[in-house]
């Protein structure tokens, strides 16, 4: 039955607005013949593939989908989400601005879901949401290895011949890289790379007196589960004791909710072999920003995977101090410090800001309404002609400009889990 497609893209009543969009995008939809796609390859001796959930919410369409475009590569999946408050024109018009790229009909990797969800800044709704977004994903695709969220707000400071490529760790560079990146989908059922913790506040330990206070005691309900309309915050008169049968682990601070998370580790919040899983997401259903704690506490409290996180976010954010409850908006000024730093996502940025042209033109190296280019772009660049609708093997990756700086990152971060210093404690 058509259950497992309720989730994904629906047919909404065309409109004149429709109409008109449909003829638009049909120009350059059939402008060039359906290339044959190289064929994708997984396992062993191929690089890893990335999962990307891209999500933003009313008037976020056109940063969604050049959003998509930078982070494109035909190895990739990706689920695109505008939430309940965008209007079904705007995801409409999302889908439809798909099929104007050759490579994204050929390979055919990107969906639109249809049924949104209900996003809370600060609630367990975005929780759901992420969990959901994981579970379309593996039906949709067996292939991808790594999670990566994306907010409508991020952008990358790489190429994605550049993560798929370092992911790797450089093996004849770094001694026993093998430890922590898997190659296949069966190392991966032994260890994981969680990115977790800002990199201003990096410790991933368990909860202090003040955080507990503040965010982990308060019972509070997020009316986006189950409310039709988003309200305020229902907020208790009274606290709970800290749970003794596990661990809230949040940092000292603050604990980043942009994670990077491995298949396996997904699979077990998924499934919940353990019952651990679940336990947790009914807790943090009333914890406020549970976000920042919910995937943090479910590693650090399971023994499969303990002791197995590497603290850093892989964003760069500039926050102030002390910090507020959102990094500033990102400007052109920032432009050089962002660019050496090493992250490979920036955040967050205004929309259509210069900035972001900068980055296209600098390290992605590509036009407005084209996907960035890769190795795997072997057409003609041009102003007229898009690179990315020709393509050879796309399993062959070539870092770009910005490899370097990403490895340093990459090594540090590699240091760091050697030393233990920076785990679960």
């Amino acid at each position: 039955m058509g259950a497992e497609k309720r989730w994904l893209f629906t047919l909404f009543s065309i409109t004149l607005f429709s109409i008109l969009l449909i003829l638009l995008y049909s120009i350059s939809a059939f402008s060039s013949p359906r290339a044959f796609p190289s064929p994708v390859q997984h396992g062993l001796h191929y690089p890893p593939a990335f999962g990307y959930y891209l999500f933003g919410g009313k008037g976020d369409k056109d940063r969604i989908f050049r959003l998509l475009l930078a982070v494109y590569h035909p190895r990739n999946r990706y689920l695109l989400q505008l939430g309940a408050d965008a209007s079904n024109v705007e995801r409409y018009s999302l889908a439809l601005a798909l099929k104007s790229v050759p490579a994204i009909r050929s390979f055919e990797n990107v969906d639109v879901t249809g049924k949104p969800d209900r996003f809370s800044s600060m609630g367990s709704t975005r929780i759901a949401a992420t969990l959901r977004a994981a579970s379309m994903l593996m039906k949709l695709d067996r292939g991808w290895d790594w999670f990566i969220a994306l907010s409508a707000l991020d952008y990358p400071m790489v190429t994605q011949d550049d993560p798929l490529a370092d992911t790797l760790w450089h093996l004849d560079e770094v001694p026993n890289a093998n430890i922590l990146i898997p190659l296949q989908p069966k190392a991966a059922e032994n260890h994981i790379l969680c990115f977790s913790g800002r990199n201003f506040y990096r410790d991933l330990t368990d909860t202090d007196l003040s955080a507990r206070e503040q965010r982990i005691e308060p019972i509070v309900v997020d009316p986006g589960l189950y409310l039709a309309r988003r309200t305020k915050f229902f907020h208790s008169t009274h606290k709970r004791p800290m749970p003794e049968a596990f661990k809230v682990f949040t940092g000292k601070v603050y604990s980043s909710p942009w994670v990077v998370l491995s298949r396996s580790f997904l699979q077990l919040c998924l499934f919940g072999w353990d019952n651990l899983p679940p336990t947790l997401v009914m807790y943090f259903n009333n914890v406020m920003s549970s976000e920042e704690s919910y995937f943090h506490s479910v590693i650090c409290n399971s023994p499969e995977f303990k002791n197995t996180t590497v603290n850093g976010d892989l964003r760069y954010m500039i926050w102030d101090s002390p910090p507020k409850k959102e990094p500033h908006f990102l400007d052109i000024s920032d432009y050089d410090q962002m660019a050496s730093s090493g992250a490979a996502f920036a955040r967050p940025f205004p929309k259509d800001d210069s900035l972001l042209d900068m980055v296209d033109k600098k390290i992605l190296k590509h036009g407005r309404n084209r996907a960035a280019s890769g190795t795997w772009c072997t057409g003609r660049q041009s102003w007229w002609a898009d690179p990315c609708s020709q393509w050879g093997d796309v399993n062959v990756l070539k870092p770009g400009p910005q490899a370097k700086k990403f490895e340093e990152t990459m090594i540090n971060l590699l240091d760091d889990w050697k030393s233990q210093s920076n785990q679960c404690t």
